[in-house]
């Protein structure tokens, strides 16, 4: 006796139907969800592990970095007198932020309108930045500004995740040849980096609490962040690494009426720092 296959009826060929736009659609939201996802835990992963790199390797690998800065900076009688200014705030930490550290400026003479905060414990000011400011008041607010953004570890993470995580990976391996790649590539970071809203605002408390301290009173905090406000568009660099100086100038008003402070006569810029 011969034996047939049965015919193939309709539901036998629909048993592997061709996938649909609507599941292909579905599969590819469920894709992005996880990439986002990932990348939302990394920059958790480096908020948290940012503050596990002890301060003795964040000073090697400024070691590192800074003399590509030193190369463009001169000592002058202008950067005696931030370093100065600089020592009065640095006065005013609390004493665990200021234990093992040894904050200093480097003064470039270059028009760029901006001031950077570098692993190494280093403070940038550009000439260009010098010039804007009308007095040491505001000099004061943005020194303390830079000094809020160390305080915070926002120096670190400007440096990128990618970066951030060879660094790492470099302090628990003990890696110096790995840290002297992170630096070359740290440069680099530094200079394109941004800080968020968030940061910015939460170093600018921290410099408004320090002038604050320093002066006894709040006089010249806003002065440059408004100046800088009249500007938008102008191609000034600290505006695109230090963004929102609108928003920044109504948070600080706010700030001195929460906190009570008086807003007292500005001092005059020191000689040494005006053209």
């Amino acid at each position: 006796m011969t034996f047939q296959k049965p015919p193939l009826n309709d539901s036998a060929e629909d048993r592997n139907p061709p996938v649909s736009n609507r599941d292909l659609l579905i599969l590819l939201g469920l894709f992005l969800g996880v990439v986002v996802g990932v990348v939302w835990l990394l920059g958790l992963l480096v908020n948290n592990l940012v503050w596990l790199i002890p301060t003795q390797v964040e000073k090697t690998l400024g070691h590192l970095i800074v003399p590509a800065y030193e190369r463009l900076a001169q000592p002058t009688p202008a950067q005696d007198v931030l370093n100065q200014l600089l020592q009065r705030l640095e006065q005013q930490l609390p004493e665990e932020q200021r234990q093992e550290r040894d904050y200093r400026v480097l003064y470039v003479p270059d028009e760029t309108v901006n001031a950077l905060a570098v692993p190494g414990d280093v403070i940038i000011i550009y000439q260009g930045l010098v010039t804007q400011a009308e007095s040491e008041n505001e000099l004061a607010m943005v020194l303390g500004h830079e000094l809020g953004h160390f305080a915070h570890r926002d120096h670190l993470r400007s440096l990128g995740r990618e970066i951030l995580f060879r660094a790492i990976a470099a302090t628990f391996l003990g890696d110096l040849g790995a840290l002297q790649s992170v630096a070359v590539s740290g440069v680099s970071a530094i200079s394109r980096s941004h800080y968020s809203q968030s940061q910015e605002l939460q170093a600018d408390e921290m410099g408004l609490t320090l002038l604050n301290a320093v002066y006894g009173h709040a006089g010249g905090a806003t002065d440059f962040f408004r100046r800088l406000r009249q500007q938008r568009g102008s191609g000034i660099a600290f505006l695109a690494t230090h963004p929102s100086p609108g928003n920044r100038v109504n948070k600080l008003e706010r700030l001195i009426q929460e906190r009570g402070y008086s807003v007292g006569k500005i001092s005059p810029l020191p000689p040494s720092l005006v053209d």
